[in-house]
C-alpha cells in the first residue's frame, strides 16, 4: 500500500487496513469484537506504572485548583486507569460505549466508596456530556479510532491540567497476523504504532512526553477468545490452541504519552 499525505492520513489508512474483510466477517459465528466486561475489572492494588505516575503528577497540589479534583476516564472499561488514582481525586467520570463496562466501573467505584459518574457513548460524540476534568486519562483505546485528530482534540480540550494516553507499542492485535495467514490465507497490512500516534500529535502542534516501558509477562491467550477474534467456529478451537503454542513469547512494550 502506498501512503502519502499527513500523519493523520497515514493513521487513518493504517487503521482502515486492519479491518476484517467482509467475506471473512460474514462467516463469523459471533462478533469477533465481543468482550466480557468481567475481565476488565480494575485490580485491587494499582500497579506502579509510568501512566499512573503521569496522572498523579497532573493531580498534584501545584496545579490550578478550581474546586474538587476530577478525573475523566475515556474508554474506561472497568476503570483501571482512573481507579488507580482515585485517592487523589474527588470524582471519577467514566466514558464507555459498552454499558456492561460501565456497570463494572460503577460497581467497583461503589464498593470502594469512590464518587463517580458514567457516560454511555462513543468519544468524542459524548464530549459535552462528559464535561471538563482536571486530568483526562485514555488507556488502550487509541487503536480503536480511525479519525484520530478529532479524538485527540476532544481529549485535550476536556483537560484542565493535561492528558495521559496509554498505548501498546504497536496495534495490540498485530501479534495475531501469523494466525490470519494460517487460518484464512490473509496477509495483514502493517499495523499502526505508538510512533504513528506521536506523529499525529506533533502534526497538531502537541509535543507529548513519551515513556516506553514493559509490562510483566501475561498468561497465554485463551484459544476460544482467539478463535472468536479470528472469526472461527468453536470446532477450530483445538487447532487454534496448537497454533498458539507455536508462537514465541512476545514483549509487552507499552507507551505512555502525556501532554
Amino acid at each position: 500500500m502506498t501512503r502519502t499525505g499527513t500523519a493523520a492520513d497515514r493513521w487513518r489508512e493504517l487503521q482502515e487496513a486492519r479491518g476484517i474483510p467482509p467475506e471473512i466477517l460474514a462467516t463469523a459465528p459471533e462478533s469477533p469484537w465481543r468482550h466480557d466486561p468481567k475481565h476488565f475489572a480494575a485490580p485491587a492494588e494499582p500497579p506502579d506504572t509510568p501512566s499512573r505516575d503521569a496522572a498523579l503528577a497532573l493531580l498534584g497540589e501545584d496545579g490550578p485548583r478550581r474546586g474538587p479534583l476530577t478525573v475523566l476516564d475515556v474508554g474506561c472499561g472497568g476503570g483501571t486507569a482512573s481507579l488507580a488514582v482515585a485517592d487523589h481525586a474527588e470524582l471519577l467520570v467514566g466514558v464507555d460505549h459498552n454499558p456492561g463496562m460501565l456497570e463494572v466501573f460503577a460497581a467497583d467505584c461503589t464498593a470502594r466508596g469512590v464518587a463517580f459518574r458514567t457516560v454511555l457513548g462513543e468519544w468524542p460524540a459524548v464530549f459535552d456530556q462528559a464535561g471538563i476534568a482536571d486530568a483526562v486519562l485514555c488507556h488502550h483505546v487509541g487503536y480503536n479510532t480511525v479519525e484520530f485528530p478529532p479524538f485527540l482534540v476532544a481529549l485535550t480540550v476536556a483537560a484542565r491540567r493535561g492528558v495521559v494516553m496509554e498505548l501498546t507499542a504497536q496495534h495490540p492485535m498485530a501479534w495475531l497476523d501469523p494466525l490470519w495467514v494460517r487460518f484464512h490465507g490473509l496477509h495483514r497490512e502493517q499495523p499502526a504504532t505508538a510512533d504513528d500516534a506521536v506523529a499525529v500529535l506533533q502534526e497538531m502542534g502537541i509535543q507529548p512526553t513519551v515513556v516506553r516501558w514493559e509490562r510483566p509477562p501475561r498468561l497465554p491467550e485463551d484459544p476460544e477468545w482467539v478463535a472468536r477474534r479470528l472469526c472461527l467456529p468453536l470446532d477450530r478451537v483445538r487447532e487454534v490452541g496448537e497454533a498458539l503454542a507455536e508462537i514465541p513469547p512476545r514483549p509487552r512494550v507499552t507507551v505512555t504519552l502525556s501532554w
